[in-house]
């Protein structure tokens, strides 16, 4: 055990002697004193790992020596202990940043406690969750050997983004290595189980909800009971929500926490079309020509989302009023969060907030981004960092004291690349590094997923020959004449367009007042 060193002052500390040779017994060393002015003296000799302090001691008192010490030591966890249990004096230490609160008559145990806590957290939860991952690691393998369904998949997934985000909370990290091959593994068997299902996916077997069903079968019922805010969030990963749930549960209680399948291929122009016009990409093409943009189009190919949504809701016979607006800056979100009770009157409002999936991007063009999140763990916190200042946060706020439904979701997310993969294409061939649509495409059949007829897939096609491929797992498409360029570029950066969990498996979240 490391050597802890604690100080504690009581004008009664000769009657602690008990309690302070139980905790020598156990390791800890004890500074004994009588007063809070002898404790700040000390405590400028000597370094103190934890304070205790006893709240009604003569001159200086508990709470005014608290005070003090976080002046000058804020780092430092102080622990009072009083005889008093009137709520004034509690809340004055807690509003004075106290670590611990402790009654007498104290308990040799109920002190151990409260220092195991505060000096030992981090090294008991670091040894109970590694072995606990360790436990769970033989399940988890032995589920993926099983004959999953869809429902299997997005269990084992959201298993493995737990343990991801209980292992970022150790000290060390000796699991994480092994949590990142047993989720290559994942990925992998996961990657073959789409490719063997997929097909039958859109053409009517048994499937997961898709893309192109989520306002049918989760938005439009609830706009028959009441007023509906949907919030779709580009790029928004799984792990990602887990890591703004607790922020957000502050404000509203999680009445579901699902997940549902993006379509593919996983690219905004794909995904989140299909999101709002209710149709695969294939249809929308056919139904609405002018309300589709190809690969082969100049400028952005998700400029008609509103007039997809319009179609769907007239498709589906609710010709109810909307509002939908797409956040790109921040000044657009603060002009959101000014008008919201303008809003209110729509009995569906859809918010689109771009940035998760400019911070990919960014993340890919400018090395200081990347260095400020090198791996998944720092990405997530800058996820999160990003929500904690950002006008959907303010918009959350407000939308608590609102008598509406709130919904978050996204389109499709992104994984971590690692592997790139030969390509040979032509001239016209799309720059996506997950997918590729062309013709004459030139590749490993083994290691991608190929599209040889899209018409089967409800996917378009640029000509009579032109066929899709997508990128399985950690992997990414790199043309041979600039290969080690496109390596040393997007090698470790996030995509998607691709066949991964990460991609695919994404929230759908429903919220209500609290």
């Amino acid at each position: 055990m490391q050597h802890y060193k604690i100080l504690w002052a009581d004008d009664e500390i000769d009657l602690l002697k008990p309690h302070i040779l139980f905790l020598e017994n156990k390791g800890y060393e004890v500074v004994p004193l009588n007063s809070g002015n002898d404790a700040i003296e000390e405590m400028a000799k000597q370094f103190f790992d934890i304070v205790f302090l006893d709240e009604n001691m003569p001159g200086l008192s508990g709470i005014e020596t608290l005070k003090e010490i976080k002046l000058i030591y804020p780092n430092i966890p102080v622990v009072m202990i009083t005889k008093s249990e009137e709520e004034h004096i509690m809340e004055d230490a807690i509003g004075s940043q106290i670590a611990d609160y402790l009654i007498k008559p104290l308990n040799p145990n109920q002190i151990l406690l409260s220092v195991k806590r505060l000096l030992d957290k981090n090294r008991l939860v670091t040894e109970k969750t590694n072995l606990n991952y360790q436990q769970d690691f033989a399940n988890l393998s032995y589920q993926m050997g099983e004959d999953l369904d869809y429902d299997g998949w997005s269990e084992i997934y959201r298993k493995l983004v737990r343990w991801e985000l209980l292992i970022d909370q150790t000290n060390e990290k000796s699991m994480s290595e092994i949590l990142q091959m047993q989720k290559a593994e994942a990925n992998q068997k996961f990657a073959n189980y789409v490719k063997s299902n997929y097909q039958g996916w859109i053409n009517g077997q048994a499937h997961p909800l898709l893309s192109h069903r989520v306002l049918k079968e989760k938005v439009f019922p609830v706009l028959e009971q009441e007023n509906l805010f949907l919030i779709v969030i580009d790029n928004l990963r799984f792990d990602q929500w887990e890591i703004l749930e607790p922020e957000i549960s502050k404000l509203f209680e999680i009445d579901k926490k699902e997940t549902y399948y993006s379509i593919l291929p996983t690219a905004t122009n794909y995904a989140r079309n299909a999101l709002f016009a209710g149709l695969m990409p294939a249809e929308i093409e056919n139904n609405y020509k002018e309300l589709w943009t190809s690969e082969s189009d100049e400028g952005s190919k998700n400029k008609f989302e509103s007039a997809l949504l319009a179609a769907n809701l007239d498709r589906s016979g609710i010709l109810k009023k909307f509002n939908y607006h797409k956040i790109l800056k921040v000044k657009e979100g603060q002009k959101i969060a000014q008008k919201l009770d303008d809003l209110m009157s729509a009995p569906l409002n859809v918010l689109v907030y771009n940035f998760v999936d400019m911070l990919s991007h960014a993340r890919t063009d400018m090395p200081m981004i990347r260095e400020l999140a090198p791996d998944e763990s720092a990405y997530r916190e800058l996820t999160k960092t990003w929500f904690n200042h950002s006008s959907l946060f303010e918009v959350l706020k407000k939308l608590a004291d609102k008598k509406v439904k709130v919904m978050i979701t996204t389109d499709h997310g992104t994984i971590r690349v690692k592997k790139p993969e030969k390509i040979i294409g032509d001239r016209d061939t799309n720059t996506n590094l997950r997918f590729k649509v062309g013709k004459n495409l030139n590749f490993n059949a083994k290691t991608v997923f190929h599209m040889a007829k899209p018409e089967e897939f409800k996917l378009p096609k640029l000509n009579l020959t032109s066929s899709y491929i997508f990128a399985l797992e950690e992997s990414f498409f790199a043309y041979p004449n600039n290969y080690n360029q496109y390596v040393n570029l997007y090698s470790d950066t996030f995509q998607h367009g691709g066949i991964s969990m990460e991609e695919m498996i994404i929230p759908f979240i429903t919220l209500k007042q609290k």
